[in-house]
Protein backbone atom coordinates (compact mmCIF):
# COMPACT_ATOMS: atom_id res chain seq x y z
CA UNK A 1 0.00 0.00 0.00
CA UNK A 2 2.85 2.36 0.85
CA UNK A 3 4.49 1.70 -2.50
CA UNK A 4 1.21 2.26 -4.36
CA UNK A 5 0.78 5.64 -2.66
CA UNK A 6 4.41 6.84 -2.99
CA UNK A 7 5.86 5.09 -6.09
CA UNK A 8 9.06 4.66 -4.06
CA UNK A 9 11.34 1.81 -5.08
CA UNK A 10 12.64 1.65 -1.51
CA UNK A 11 9.08 1.07 -0.29
CA UNK A 12 8.60 -1.69 -2.87
CA UNK A 13 11.89 -3.34 -1.87
CA UNK A 14 10.89 -3.24 1.80
CA UNK A 15 7.42 -4.58 0.99
CA UNK A 16 8.88 -7.59 -0.85
CA UNK A 17 11.46 -8.03 1.90
CA UNK A 18 8.72 -8.04 4.56
CA UNK A 19 6.72 -10.65 2.65
CA UNK A 20 9.85 -12.79 2.32
CA UNK A 21 10.65 -12.42 6.03
CA UNK A 22 7.13 -13.39 7.07
CA UNK A 23 7.24 -16.42 4.79
CA UNK A 24 10.63 -17.35 6.20
CA UNK A 25 9.30 -17.46 9.75
CA UNK A 26 6.62 -19.90 8.58
CA UNK A 27 9.32 -22.05 6.93
CA UNK A 28 11.36 -22.10 10.16
CA UNK A 29 8.28 -23.21 12.12
CA UNK A 30 7.64 -25.90 9.49
CA UNK A 31 11.22 -27.15 9.78
CA UNK A 32 11.02 -27.28 13.58
CA UNK A 33 7.80 -29.29 13.45
CA UNK A 34 9.04 -31.76 10.83
CA UNK A 35 12.31 -32.23 12.73
CA UNK A 36 10.39 -33.65 15.71
CA UNK A 37 9.12 -36.66 13.76
CA UNK A 38 10.11 -40.08 15.08
CA UNK A 39 12.93 -42.01 13.46
CA UNK A 40 12.02 -44.52 10.76
CA UNK A 41 13.76 -47.49 9.14
CA UNK A 42 14.76 -45.25 6.23
CA UNK A 43 15.90 -42.45 8.59
CA UNK A 44 17.21 -44.24 11.70
CA UNK A 45 18.78 -41.06 13.12
CA UNK A 46 15.57 -39.08 12.90
CA UNK A 47 14.78 -35.89 11.03
CA UNK A 48 16.77 -33.32 13.01
CA UNK A 49 18.45 -31.98 9.87
CA UNK A 50 15.07 -30.79 8.57
CA UNK A 51 15.74 -27.64 10.61
CA UNK A 52 19.02 -27.10 8.78
CA UNK A 53 17.39 -27.72 5.39
CA UNK A 54 14.56 -25.23 5.90
CA UNK A 55 16.96 -22.66 7.32
CA UNK A 56 18.99 -23.07 4.12
CA UNK A 57 15.83 -22.45 2.07
CA UNK A 58 15.16 -19.33 4.17
CA UNK A 59 18.64 -18.00 3.32
CA UNK A 60 17.99 -18.59 -0.39
CA UNK A 61 14.63 -16.80 -0.21
CA UNK A 62 16.29 -13.85 1.54
CA UNK A 63 19.01 -13.79 -1.14
CA UNK A 64 16.65 -13.86 -4.12
CA UNK A 65 13.38 -12.22 -3.05
CA UNK A 66 15.06 -9.81 -0.67
CA UNK A 67 18.50 -8.96 -2.02
CA UNK A 68 18.51 -9.55 -5.76
CA UNK A 69 15.03 -8.08 -6.24
CA UNK A 70 16.00 -4.90 -4.38
CA UNK A 71 19.15 -4.48 -6.47
CA UNK A 72 17.17 -5.01 -9.68
CA UNK A 73 14.46 -2.56 -8.62
CA UNK A 74 17.06 0.06 -7.65
CA UNK A 75 18.89 -0.21 -10.97
CA UNK A 76 15.55 -0.08 -12.79
CA UNK A 77 14.60 3.08 -10.85
CA UNK A 78 17.87 4.75 -11.87
CA UNK A 79 16.78 4.40 -15.48
CA UNK A 80 13.55 6.24 -14.65
CA UNK A 81 14.97 9.22 -12.78
CA UNK A 82 11.98 11.35 -13.74
CA UNK A 83 9.65 9.20 -11.64
CA UNK A 84 9.49 11.29 -8.47
CA UNK A 85 8.57 9.97 -5.03
CA UNK A 86 5.11 11.25 -4.08
CA UNK A 87 3.36 11.49 -0.70
CA UNK A 88 6.69 11.41 1.12
CA UNK A 89 4.99 11.92 4.50
CA UNK A 90 3.20 8.58 4.02
CA UNK A 91 6.48 6.81 3.33
CA UNK A 92 8.21 8.38 6.33
CA UNK A 93 5.27 7.56 8.62
CA UNK A 94 5.10 3.93 7.48
CA UNK A 95 8.86 3.40 7.73
CA UNK A 96 9.04 5.03 11.17
CA UNK A 97 6.31 2.73 12.47
CA UNK A 98 8.06 -0.26 10.91
CA UNK A 99 11.36 0.69 12.58
CA UNK A 100 9.62 0.75 15.97
CA UNK A 101 8.01 -2.66 15.40
CA UNK A 102 11.16 -4.19 13.89
CA UNK A 103 13.24 -2.91 16.80
CA UNK A 104 10.95 -4.78 19.19
CA UNK A 105 11.28 -7.95 17.10
CA UNK A 106 15.08 -7.59 16.98
CA UNK A 107 15.20 -7.00 20.76
CA UNK A 108 13.32 -10.28 21.30
CA UNK A 109 15.70 -12.21 19.04
CA UNK A 110 18.68 -10.55 20.73
CA UNK A 111 17.51 -11.53 24.23
CA UNK A 112 16.79 -15.14 23.23
CA UNK A 113 20.14 -15.48 21.46
CA UNK A 114 22.06 -14.07 24.41
CA UNK A 115 20.67 -16.87 26.61
CA UNK A 116 22.34 -19.56 24.48
CA UNK A 117 25.43 -17.93 22.94
CA UNK A 118 27.49 -18.15 26.14
CA UNK A 119 30.92 -16.53 25.99
CA UNK A 120 31.08 -16.59 22.20
CA UNK A 121 31.09 -13.35 20.25
CA UNK A 122 28.06 -12.49 18.17
CA UNK A 123 29.98 -13.32 15.00
CA UNK A 124 31.05 -16.70 16.39
CA UNK A 125 27.49 -17.38 17.51
CA UNK A 126 26.13 -16.58 14.03
CA UNK A 127 28.78 -18.69 12.30
CA UNK A 128 28.98 -21.70 14.61
CA UNK A 129 25.62 -22.09 16.33
CA UNK A 130 24.17 -25.61 16.03
CA UNK A 131 20.66 -24.19 16.54
CA UNK A 132 19.87 -22.58 13.18
CA UNK A 133 16.71 -20.61 13.90
CA UNK A 134 18.18 -18.05 16.28
CA UNK A 135 21.05 -16.84 14.03
CA UNK A 136 18.66 -16.77 11.06
CA UNK A 137 16.05 -14.67 12.87
CA UNK A 138 18.70 -12.47 14.50
CA UNK A 139 20.41 -11.64 11.21
CA UNK A 140 17.10 -11.27 9.38
CA UNK A 141 15.83 -8.80 11.96
CA UNK A 142 19.12 -6.90 11.93
CA UNK A 143 18.98 -6.72 8.13
CA UNK A 144 15.35 -5.62 8.21
CA UNK A 145 16.09 -2.87 10.73
CA UNK A 146 19.07 -1.57 8.78
CA UNK A 147 17.11 -1.82 5.54
CA UNK A 148 14.30 0.32 6.95
CA UNK A 149 16.82 2.95 8.01
CA UNK A 150 18.38 2.93 4.52
CA UNK A 151 14.95 3.27 2.94
CA UNK A 152 14.12 6.17 5.24
CA UNK A 153 17.40 7.91 4.40
CA UNK A 154 16.95 7.36 0.66
CA UNK A 155 13.40 8.69 0.59
CA UNK A 156 14.27 11.65 2.82
CA UNK A 157 17.22 12.61 0.62
CA UNK A 158 15.04 12.24 -2.49
CA UNK A 159 12.49 14.65 -0.97
CA UNK A 160 15.11 17.15 0.22
CA UNK A 161 17.08 17.23 -3.04
CA UNK A 162 14.10 16.57 -5.32
CA UNK A 163 16.27 13.91 -6.97
CA UNK A 164 14.63 10.47 -7.13
CA UNK A 165 18.00 8.81 -7.70
CA UNK A 166 18.52 8.91 -3.93
CA UNK A 167 15.52 6.59 -3.60
CA UNK A 168 17.17 4.24 -6.08
CA UNK A 169 20.48 4.39 -4.21
CA UNK A 170 18.66 3.49 -1.00
CA UNK A 171 17.02 0.53 -2.73
CA UNK A 172 20.32 -0.77 -4.09
CA UNK A 173 21.90 -0.40 -0.63
CA UNK A 174 19.10 -2.50 0.85
CA UNK A 175 19.71 -5.19 -1.77
CA UNK A 176 23.47 -5.32 -1.18
CA UNK A 177 22.91 -5.55 2.60
CA UNK A 178 20.45 -8.45 2.26
CA UNK A 179 22.70 -10.31 -0.19
CA UNK A 180 25.61 -10.12 2.27
CA UNK A 181 23.48 -11.36 5.19
CA UNK A 182 22.00 -14.15 3.06
CA UNK A 183 25.48 -15.22 1.93
CA UNK A 184 26.59 -15.67 5.57
CA UNK A 185 23.48 -17.75 6.29
CA UNK A 186 23.84 -19.85 3.12
CA UNK A 187 27.43 -20.85 3.92
CA UNK A 188 26.63 -21.63 7.56
CA UNK A 189 23.53 -23.72 6.77
CA UNK A 190 25.40 -25.55 4.00
CA UNK A 191 28.08 -26.46 6.53
CA UNK A 192 25.47 -27.77 8.97
CA UNK A 193 23.77 -29.80 6.24
CA UNK A 194 27.06 -31.41 5.23
CA UNK A 195 27.78 -32.16 8.88
CA UNK A 196 29.71 -30.38 11.63
CA UNK A 197 31.39 -31.89 14.66
CA UNK A 198 30.48 -31.17 18.25
CA UNK A 199 31.94 -27.99 19.73
CA UNK A 200 35.01 -28.16 21.96
CA UNK A 201 33.15 -28.05 25.29
CA UNK A 202 30.80 -30.83 24.25
CA UNK A 203 33.67 -32.98 22.94
CA UNK A 204 35.44 -32.71 26.30
CA UNK A 205 32.30 -33.86 28.12
CA UNK A 206 31.94 -36.85 25.77
CA UNK A 207 35.60 -37.84 26.22
CA UNK A 208 35.28 -37.50 30.00
CA UNK A 209 32.13 -39.63 30.09
CA UNK A 210 33.77 -42.40 28.04
CA UNK A 211 37.08 -42.42 29.91
CA UNK A 212 35.30 -42.53 33.29
CA UNK A 213 33.57 -45.74 32.23
CA UNK A 214 34.98 -48.85 34.00
CA UNK A 215 37.51 -50.88 31.97
CA UNK A 216 38.24 -47.97 29.62
CA UNK A 217 41.89 -46.86 29.72
CA UNK A 218 41.67 -43.93 27.34
CA UNK A 219 39.93 -42.77 24.20
CA UNK A 220 42.13 -43.06 21.10
CA UNK A 221 39.89 -41.61 18.40
CA UNK A 222 36.49 -39.99 18.32
CA UNK A 223 34.40 -38.52 15.55
CA UNK A 224 31.24 -36.57 16.22
CA UNK A 225 28.57 -35.06 14.03
CA UNK A 226 25.51 -32.94 14.77
CA UNK A 227 22.39 -34.42 13.20
CA UNK A 228 20.15 -31.80 14.80
CA UNK A 229 20.14 -29.25 17.59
Amino acid sequence: VGYAVTSSSSMLAEAIHSVADTSNQALLLLGGRRARRDATAAHPFGFGRERYFWSFIVALVLFTLGGLFAIYEGVHKLGEASQEVSNVEWAIGILTLCIVLERYSFRTAFKESRLVKGDASWWEFSRHSRTPELPVVLLEDLGALMGLVLALLGISMAAITEDSRWDAYGTISIGVLLVLIAAVLVFEMKSLLIGESALGGMRKKIVQAIEETPDVSRLLLMRTQHIGP
